[in-house]
């Protein structure tokens, strides 16, 4: 997309961070900025959080607003060191236009001093109004049809009473004027809401609300305008200097918005129908879960580094672009100052304990990743830790509602206390993990077909579209809407009108899934069955992902060939590093297809490790890169201390200025290809994977595999392979811990697994 200068966003960005001027920046890097920003030890830590659910008739009501609160407040309080009594709660039918602004004078702007550490957190609705003094955006901007507009967010009132198009949103100049009157400038605004679309989108809910009302276009109400007279007589401001200072940038410290002016902001369900599953902004839990694990305080430089990938992450289940927003105060450096204007006080952790309960102890899992929420519903196991990180007991988890986790006590010398932090020893991965697969309405009167049809296949969980199931892709036809999308995503390769494929949750074609127009529908779900068990294999493979988690110390890259700039990730608990190496703009690399690829691993063990690698396209298609010597698999899948691994390895007599993804050798070349996104995994383990090599040794036998070449799975061979995998992991694990309830163990002191995302650009 273009670049976007700070005062195109003052107008319009996704919500009403809009009026405070952001720029665009991918989400670890705003997740560091945020947690940074936090990390200050100012004198004072005030907050307040607003989340809206439940609006009245006259706009859709949300479903993860509560829970972002509750996200924010637990990080808050037992990572930041905020007091439970200096964060100020608004929620639903309290938090309406008049509540929100009292709140703000009397909590933020009324007991700030100099120096204090300020948070406002804001998840609901946006939308837009129209601006009686509007800032003037630049004309090629991709920015037609919002001009004169200003962002806004949503109150529970927002559309209550209205009269003459007039409404009571809260204007991102209001929000402007009201960050101006704080006597501290350590300020973070977060807003996890946009102004673009509304409704539902697949199995989504979009936290927007259309601008027309009515027969006209929404403005401002009477009061909304007296609200920033108010100020600026407080301030001493004209409008014109209101103007003038709107148009520079943001009013104070730093301001964080979910999503870009055309994207959605998604209000998504993560986990099975039941009680563990739950609703939340994909933002809101990116972020909150990124600084859980943030190890130390990390430059502002370095924060936003993986908050695309750790926003795709939570939005991964939606498969839906969102890239976050920010900016900061202009004229400021907090290249190397915190986010949140307050150093996290205790280490990373994954869950903190919250009290006990009938012999059950308590525990709040905001630093557990989206994608492997299922390996943390029954048999995991958590060490206690000290203030320095020490061991000094462990709790086995018994069931998870929602983000609470319940657990009994193993081997702990004192009953633990509120505020004690939990890292991961052992994550329980379920032995039946299903793919749940939605129903969508485009399928007309096959949708009973298609249920029965998918109810066939084995682990394929064929689920309503109501919102409250959580699946994981959509089987549906194409769609005028569905096209449209797809365009927008640059997906290729979706097939025509009216033929059968499947979607992410928020409609984003999966390429090459589609069959002809007038396919049967019994015979379109024959055909994907070998694509839904690679879907399956891939999500059964995600859950075992622990980059943050694992205790070894292994280091991936992905370049381009003959490219010294890489992306890639490293894993080791602690480590300040993070990732090896990150590209000019950001940790998801983008690289045009036709491009030639190579991944580095490198052991920082003094111990032998036990590598594996395999690529995941768009599609979900699998293939194992790494080991390929089919007569000795386990010799060359082991990497020795301190040794790196190039895969392919390059030919001594390769030939700089030969383009071999074009013109392709008979040696093995890693070549991209599409549009789309490609997923990296590599594991590495104490312990060879014996059972895992085998089953790729028959396979390669089969398929008459040469020595040298990578093996694509098909058929039933993902599963096969993936559940091979999973039993070496489980073997290696129960050597010296008991893992109960039938779950298979992952150990971390035994195994990392980490994923490297390349973003494919079409030529």
């Amino acid at each position: 997309m273009p670049s976007i200068k700070r005062r195109q966003f003052l107008q319009f960005a996704g919500s009403a961070l809009a009026a405070a001027g952001l720029s665009q920046l991918d989400v670890r890097r705003q997740a560091d900025r945020y947690g940074r920003a936090l990390a200050q030890s100012p004198s004072r830590k005030l907050a307040l959080l607003v989340g809206i659910n439940e609006y009245p008739a006259e706009v859709t009501s949300l479903r993860g607003c509560l829970n972002d609160v509750r996200m924010q407040r637990e990080l808050l309080v037992h990572r930041f060191g905020f007091s439970p009594n200096d964060i100020l709660i608004l929620t639903d039918a309290a938090a309406t236009r008049q509540n929100i602004l009292d709140a703000f004078e009397s909590h933020l702007i009324a007991q700030a001093q100099p120096g204090d550490g300020v948070v406002f957190h804001f998840s609901g609705h946006g939308s837009l109004v129209r601006d009686p003094d509007p800032i003037a955006l630049p004309e090629g901007a991709g920015y037609d049809g919002v001009e004169g507009y200003n962002g806004t967010m949503l109150p529970y009132d927002a559309r209550t009473n209205t009269r003459d198009s007039q409404v009571n949103d809260i204007m991102g100049k209001t929000l402007f004027l009201l960050m101006s009157a704080l006597k501290t400038d350590q300020v973070t605004v977060m807003l996890d809401s946009c102004h673009s679309g509304g409704g539902t989108r697949g199995d989504l809910l979009v936290r927007a609300v259309e601008s027309r009302v009515g027969l006209g276009e929404a403005g401002p109400s009477d009061e909304e305008i007296a609200a920033q007279e108010k100020w600026m007589t407080h301030l001493g401001w004209s409008p014109r200097e209101l103007k003038e200072r709107r148009t520079r940038g943001i009013a104070k410290g730093v301001a964080l918005g979910s999503a870009q002016a055309n994207q959605l902001a998604a209000d998504a369900s993560f986990g099975a129908a039941g009680p563990g599953q739950f609703y939340a902004g994909a933002f809101t839990y990116a972020l909150t879960r990124y600084l859980w694990q943030q190890p130390g305080s990390l430059p502002l430089e370095r924060v936003f580094v993986d908050l695309a990938r750790s926003t795709r992450d939570v939005a991964n289940s939606a498969r839906i672009v969102q890239s976050p927003i920010y900016e900061i105060e202009p004229g400021r450096n907090y290249d190397q100052e915190p986010l949140y204007f307050s150093r996290p006080q205790v280490p990373a952790a994954e869950a903190v304990i919250l009290g006990t309960e009938n012999g059950e102890v308590r525990f709040w899992l905001g630093g557990v990743s989206s994608q492997s929420l299922d390996a943390f519903e029954s048999g995991a196991i958590f060490s206690i830790t000290d203030a320095n990180g020490n061991e000094t007991g462990q709790i086995e988890q018994t069931r998870r509602v929602g983000l609470e986790g319940y657990g009994v006590l193993k081997g702990a010398r004192s009953v633990p206390q509120a505020g004690m932090l939990l890292r991961e020893r052992v994550r329980g991965v379920p032995a039946d993990l299903t793919l749940r697969v939605g129903l969508n309405p485009s399928l007309g009167s096959d949708l009973v077909e298609a249920r029965s049809q998918l109810a066939r296949f084995n682990r394929i969980e064929p689920v309503a579209v109501n919102g409250e199931n959580s699946p994981h892709y959509l089987l549906g036809r194409m769609t005028e809407a569905g096209r449209a999308i797809a365009t927008a995503e640059a997906v290729r390769n979706v097939g025509e009108i009216g033929s059968i494929g499947l979607f992410t949750p928020g409609l984003v074609a999966i390429r090459d899934s589609f069959g002809e127009p007038n396919e049967p529908i019994a015979a379109g779900i024959e055909r994907l069955n070998a694509p839904l068990k690679l879907l399956l294999a891939g999500r059964v493979l995600r859950s075992v992902l622990n980059s943050d988690t694992s205790n070894l110390s292994v280091n991936v890259a992905v370049q381009p060939v003959d490219s010294a700039v890489a992306v890639g990730r490293s894993a080791s608990r602690g480590s300040q590093e993070g990732l090896v190496a990150q590209r000019l703009d950001g940790p998801v690399r983008e690289l045009r297809s036709g491009t030639e690829i190579v991944v580095n691993v490198t052991n920082a063990e003094d111990r032998n490790l036990y590598i594996g690698i395999l690529a995941i396209g768009g599609s979900g298609r699998i293939t194992v890169l790494h080991p390929t010597d089919w007569d000795a698999p386990e010799s060359e899948s082991l990497l020795e201390p301190g040794q790196s691994v190039m895969i392919p390895r390059q030919e001594l007599s390769r030939d700089r200025n030969r383009n071999y993804c074009a013109d392709p050798s008979e040696a093995f070349h890693l070549c991209l290809s599409s549009s789309g996104y490609a997923e990296i995994l590599t594991i590495a383990s104490t312990s060879p994977l014996r059972d895992a090599l085998r089953g790729l040794q028959q396979i390669a036998e089969e398929n008459q595999t040469r020595s040298g070449n990578p093996i694509g799975l098909q058929n039933d061979e993902p599963v096969d392979v993936v559940e091979n995998l999973l039993g070496d992991i489980d073997r290696n694990t129960r050597g010296d811990v008991e893992v109960r309830g039938g779950a298979r163990g992952v150990d971390t002191t035994k195994l990392a697994a980490l994923s490297t995302l390349v973003r494919i650009v079409a030529d």
